[in-house]
């Protein structure tokens, strides 16, 4: 599986490079603190497959990276291949970056 560190996701965002960043925490963790990527959360990730891009770079992340471990594995068995994982998820974002964020 391919993994981005919070650097390499920052550096994509501060290049305004063409990517989609997919966000698989449940929607009251993405009320709190998100990192304004498209919110799919994990139970759902098969059922919205038709949101995720298939055309470009996609960068998924939960919370410490294991729900989006989980999504990519499912996603990868319907043939995406476009697809990273955040390493450390959000939490990493915050210690990086935010220490101010307030994650759920």
């Amino acid at each position: 599986m391919k993994t981005v560190t919070v650097d390499e996701l920052k550096k994509k965002i501060d290049d305004n490079e063409d990517f989609q960043l997919v966000d698989v925490r449940e929607a009251f963790e993405y009320e709190t603190s998100n990192l304004n990527g498209v919110n799919i959360p994990l139970a759902n990730i098969l059922l919205e497959k038709d949101k995720v891009a298939t055309d470009k770079p996609v960068v998924v992340h939960c919370r410490s990276g294991k729900r989006s471990a989980q999504a990519i594995k499912l996603l990868e068995g319907q043939g995406y291949t476009n697809l990273a994982n955040l390493e450390g998820g959000i939490l990493a974002w915050k210690d990086q970056f935010d220490p101010d964020m307030i994650v759920y």
